[in-house]
């Protein structure tokens, strides 16, 4: 059983699995993430196969999986949510709902040891389409009011997190960080007639807390970091999905993010991190925020401060994270565009 429970009185929200979650990423000293293994999985429904110079979008069927895929996508097999989850809801102050939804898995490369800071950038662009691809069906889907993309990589741990993976949640509303986002940005759009992030990038542009400035994008950490070296990246233009970015557009931000995530492995000694993916949602009712990326290097146990208040203990000033972070990353640069 799996509801959305929320707070007695506030707007949070737990997605509560009763019976806990199943650790079965290793079987038999199989990763269930490689080649040779999907039979141990759900079949997949998206599957990238490289012939030649062309790329072609493949599906697994029950009993014969793709081999030679270069990524792969197939649902969670111990899905958070489920498209079939019983029609239950309580009452307050025991409010709950069904957590009625979709679970996907990115694979995002058939190579088990191969970090995400290493993974090239022609590999991230077909992530990217991968994922803009899978975000725009599950879009069309009912119930589905949320689609969030995620990564929890750790680089030594015999969990889901070793194989480099995306996980893609659905939610049936928008979440409430979203869902405050998009209130922000739309009353300075109604009242001031601009987005606050589009102030907030050309303020940070050649400061110091940018990381990293690409055609399309920049990356920087944030004024008020949660995380030492937390960094996000913005498209510089006003842009609301990552689903509207262009060919020319991808192949930039996969530019930047094994740049900067390969600087910040670099400048740290450490390839765990944690990244999500703030996009509009798709439906028409809903408003709409500047989208982007947010990362959070290592791996971070909040204390009961932060938890209880909400409010982050940072021992790292953004400027100094901006400035470590930023020579590593551009060095990264320099190395990955003179080899093209």
């Amino acid at each position: 059983m799996v509801e959305i429970r929320k707070d007695y009185f506030l707007d949070v929200f737990s997605i509560v699995l009763s019976q806990g979650m199943p650790k079965e990423q290793f079987k038999e000293g199989k990763c269930v993430l490689c080649p040779g293994n999907e039979e141990l999985t759900h079949p997949a429904d998206l599957v990238i196969v490289k012939k030649g110079e062309t790329l072609l979008k493949q599906s697994d069927t029950e009993g014969d999986y793709v081999k030679n895929w270069v990524v792969r996508v197939f649902p969670n097999k111990f899905p958070f949510v489920s498209p079939n989850a019983p029609p239950s809801y309580g009452e307050s102050p025991h409010y709950s709902e069904p957590a009625v939804g979709y679970h996907y898995t990115l694979v995002a490369t058939p190579k088990h040891d191969l970090t995400f800071q290493k993974i090239d950038t022609e590999q991230w662009t077909n992530i990217l389409a991968s994922l803009q691809d899978k975000i725009r069906w599950l879009y069309t889907q009912r119930g589905v009011g949320y689609v969030s993309a995620y990564v929890d990589y750790c680089k030594d741990s015999t969990s889901l997190s070793s194989h480099p993976n995306i996980q893609i949640l659905t939610t049936p509303k928008v979440p409430p960080i979203i869902e405050k986002e998009a209130e922000t940005v739309q009353t300075s759009m109604n009242e001031l007639g601009v987005c606050p992030m589009c102030r907030v990038i050309s303020s940070e542009s050649s400061g110091p807390r940018q990381v990293l400035s690409t055609d399309s994008f920049i990356a920087f950490a944030p004024w008020v970091s949660r995380f030492p070296y937390e960094f996000w990246i913005y498209p510089k233009k006003h842009q609301t999905s990552l689903l509207k970015l262009s060919q020319k557009e991808m192949t930039d931000l996969a530019l930047m993010l094994r740049s900067t995530l390969g600087g910040m492995s670099k400048s740290l000694g450490s390839a765990d991190f944690g990244m999500i993916f703030h996009n509009s949602s798709e439906k028409k009712t809903t408003k709409q925020i500047h989208w982007h990326i947010e990362v959070f290097p290592g791996v971070h146990q909040l204390s009961s401060f932060e938890i209880g208040t909400g409010i982050f203990v940072n021992m790292v000033p953004p400027e100094i994270a901006g400035q470590q972070l930023g020579s590593s990353s551009r060095k990264e640069l320099a190395q990955l565009v003179g080899i093209s």
